[in-house]
């Protein structure tokens, strides 16, 4: 089989026993990921689509914004940008793809079970340091550009795509500034390739996520430099049509992180059982709007 355990149960790294069984995975691993996530994504694809609608919409804001307030200097980066807070971003499809693969119901309200996760407040802490290290990457990103071209704006589109194309400085600002973008992507990929399905599936603080995902990419560098390729290679892809192919690129890149993060972490051996939920019954028109409060009829 492709998919190897490793575990070290012994071994302490980065001061915290291996609480979480690391497994050694193959490129193989990687395409059936994403083949599953492609399944998730057909099974539930308008729900994906609406949970996902921000992206392109985002896109198109930041293109009139582009055209009216003179940043297109930060166009690329607040794109390329979206891969440091993705992992966070795509925590629905990740309670989405759990559910189904447990054969539970999966719906676009489900998403709301992520409140429920047993790691939620870890879950925040890590999502506000994945948004701390996008805007560190902007303005870091806004610098460089002044550094290389001062603050004079471009006068226009075309002008901008000849300072950076065609000219020396130009050249200058897209090696230094894709080779800084590199290092970000890299810090995010580390910190959090399984980190947030773990904290949606297990109890686990911010501190062990995160140094689960550093074991789980020392063991497979190789798979997960491969994994990041494919991220990167997607989302470029899906960004070319004004973000509009996002709609359908990150939904399962989001399904497909959560099959990775089952292929890579072993399952809890004693899962904690979850109390099976009383049956809702017929409702009725009368009922409206007291049905979208359930919990007001438990006192009853």
């Amino acid at each position: 089989m492709a998919t190897q355990y490793f575990a070290r149960p012994k071994l302490q790294w980065f001061g915290v026993s291996a609480a979480y069984v690391v497994r050694k995975i193959s490129i193989s691993d990687l395409r059936d990921a994403l083949r599953l996530g492609w399944e998730d994504f057909q099974a539930i694809p308008t729900h994906a689509v609406v949970l996902c609608a921000i992206y392109p919409v985002l896109g198109l804001v930041l293109f009139r914004l582009v055209l009216g307030y003179s940043v297109l200097p930060l166009l690329f980066p607040l794109a390329a940008g979206f891969t440091l807070i993705g992992p966070f971003a795509a925590l629905g499809l990740y309670e989405l793809s759990r559910r189904r693969e447990r054969g539970e119901e999966a719906a676009a309200w489900h998403v709301v079970h992520v409140l429920r996760a047993p790691s939620f407040g870890a879950i925040l802490g890590l999502g506000t340091l994945l948004l701390a290290l996008f805007l560190t990457w902007i303005a870091i990103a806004d610098t460089i550009y002044v550094a290389t071209f001062g603050h004079a704006p471009a006068a226009s589109i075309p002008d901008f795509a000849r300072r950076v194309l065609t000219t020396p400085e130009g050249w200058s600002l897209i090696i230094v500034g894709c080779g800084v973008g590199f290092l970000f992507a890299v810090v995010a990929l580390c910190v959090s390739v399984v980190s947030f399905p773990l904290m949606l599936d297990r109890h686990a603080s911010a501190i062990d996520a995160i140094r689960t995902s550093l074991r789980a990419v020392m063991e497979n560098p190789f798979a997960m430099a491969e994994w990041g390729l494919i991220v990167a290679v997607l989302l470029v892809i899906g960004s070319l049509p004004l973000f509009v192919g996002l709609a359908v690129v990150l939904p399962v890149l989001g399904h497909a992180t959560w099959h990775l993060y089952r292929k890579v972490i072993e399952p809890d051996p004693n899962p904690p059982e979850e109390q099976p939920r009383p049956p809702i019954g017929r409702r009725y028109a009368a009922d409206f709007p007291a049905s979208l409060f359930p919990w007001s009829r438990e006192s009853k």
